[in-house]
């Protein structure tokens, strides 16, 4: 095959076939018009299925790549592009762009200035995870906690937005959600003592509309869960994008750990950090909630991506969201209520016996107890990178599986006595534990692997010697995508787990 017609099969999946308006309804579309990709997870419902079968087993050995263009950035790529009208739309720290899809030219770059000392208060990768279009615009969050909205032709600022303060340990990479008008982030800062929140602005103007503290104040619901005045520096970020479901009207976003990691100063379940909400868009009021991981000692999070599928078990077919968490268990949760219908463990775990699905709350294991009652120095399993780190699992309709990148790392974890954690201050790494990875097998730290999410069982799995922090994208033609720490970009088959094809 010549190289221009394999240049064709590798551009199918990016060259739209109609031009859309970028309207509230084309969004809601954006899962079943592969032309464009107009939102984080391709679709509302965050499937990251493509149902696009030109490149497929047979043809995917015949790509090559087309061009390339470089971000100059070696701290972390972990955006998400967009596509429309046949631009490509990408993100990091540092700047906006907008490329050719066809060749590879730039369009037009958008530079994000912020003071140097930003980089103080940014835990964990120096990164951000992309951007949302909506009615000509290019939205986007900096590092320094402010939204901005771009003007999608010529990269020019159209409105910016103060969310919070860098000084006080806020600060976003969260990819935006926008639903009918309204652009939706979370704050990150739970390692720096933040009480973590998710806020709506007005698309048009930049207007602030709401704003949902996931730590609540005392006096308000679920502050009897946080001892003494814990709450005020309580954690709960929210950096990853939140999923929706239009006939129900309602946004599911997870949140994150409560703050400090050490538990002994903070007794009680801690809501509503490590938990799921569900929200209303255009208010930001709060429907239900469902706690994954209560007075969570290990930094496990709760803010993975919230998949919207539906699935036949116990004899009905029920709308349900997937969550592969940090703490091991891969959650399917009933998105009109928040009832639990199943939580399997997809890695070794040990901070947790079980999920009872009768109240939906972990049986702690004898070691967790050890660290709740004593400040036991244990070893568990998963570490804080998670069973699942920030990295997107796919969903495939077809099969009902979802393609999870786990981690197979535990950690030797031991909480800092009472008096040290007291000095911990606001802006400064809030861990208050000592801790030191630990694995079983130094040649398979991962796994890329295909879950049944009902049965919890496992289809197969493609062990890797270092964990992919890579997302995954699962095709109609019968692929899996993602990437390797070490730079492979691979295809996989989506029925067996054999590799088919890496650049």
């Amino acid at each position: 095959m010549k190289k221009s017609a394999i240049f064709i099969l590798l551009m199918s999946i990016l060259v739209p076939a109609v031009i859309f308006a970028q309207s509230a309804e084309d969004l809601k579309k954006d899962a079943t018009t592969p032309g464009d990709v107009l939102t984080y997870g391709m679709g509302y419902n965050q499937q990251r299925f493509s149902p696009l079968t030109r490149i497929n087993r047979k043809t995917v050995k015949r790509l090559v790549p087309a061009w390339a263009y470089s971000m100059t950035n070696n701290l972390g790529e972990e955006a998400q592009a967009l596509v429309k009208d046949g631009v490509i739309y990408i993100t990091d720290h540092d700047k906006t762009v907008a490329v050719d899809a066809l060749t590879g030219k730039e369009i037009w770059k958008a530079i994000v200035e912020y003071p140097p000392e930003t980089t103080r208060v940014v835990c964990c990768g120096i990164v951000n995870r992309g951007g949302a279009l909506f009615d000509g615009k290019f939205y986007r969050t900096t590092l320094d906690a402010q939204v901005i909205a771009l003007d999608s032709k010529t990269g020019k600022e159209v409105w910016r937005a103060k969310s919070g303060d860098p000084s006080e340990g806020y600060s976003m990479t969260v990819a935006p959600l926008i639903v009918d008008g309204v652009v939706i982030v979370g704050v990150s800062g739970a390692e720096f003592g933040v009480r973590g929140y998710i806020e709506g602005y007005n698309a048009s103007t930049g207007e602030r509309l709401w704003r949902l503290y996931t730590v609540p104040a005392p006096g308000e619901p679920g502050a009897e869960t946080w001892a003494g005045d814990s709450m005020k520096t309580g954690g709960g970020s929210a950096w990853i994008t939140g999923s929706y479901d239009p006939e129900l009207d309602l946004v599911f976003w997870g949140t994150g750990n409560p703050a400090p990691w050490n538990p002994l100063g903070r007794k009680g379940d801690n809501l509503y950090t490590n938990s799921i909400l569900a929200f209303k868009p255009k208010t930001g009021a709060v429907v239900w909630s469902y706690q994954m991981t209560p007075n969570d000692p290990f930094d496990y999070d709760g803010v993975n991506e919230l998949i919207l599928a539906d699935l036949k078990f116990d004899g009905a077919v029920h709308k349900v969201i997937l969550q592969a968490n940090r703490n091991g268990f891969l959650y399917v949760v009933e998105r009109a209520t928040g009832k639990l219908l199943a939580a399997h463990k997809f890695v070794k775990v040990n901070w947790a016996d079980h999920i009872d699905l009768s109240t939906g709350r972990p049986v702690w294991s004898a070691e967790t107890k050890a660290v709740l009652d004593q400040g036991a120095k244990v070893n568990i399993w998963p570490s804080a990178f998670g069973g699942k780190n920030w990295e997107p699992m796919a969903f495939n309709p077809l099969a009902s599986l979802v393609y999870i990148n786990a981690v197979n790392v535990g950690w030797e974890y031991e909480p800092w006595p009472m008096d040290q954690v007291s000095k911990l201050k606001v802006g400064q790494l809030f861990w208050g534990v000592k801790f030191k990875a630990i694995t079983e097998d130094p040649n398979r730290r991962g796994d890329l692997k295909a879950i049944n999410p009902i049965t919890g069982q496992t289809k197969w799995e493609l062990p890797l010697k270092s964990p992919n922090m890579a997302g995954t994208l699962v095709t109609a033609g019968g692929l899996v995508f993602t990437g390797q720490l070490t730079g492979e970009f691979m295809a996989i088959d989506s029925e067996s787990g054999k590799l088919l094809w890496q650049f």
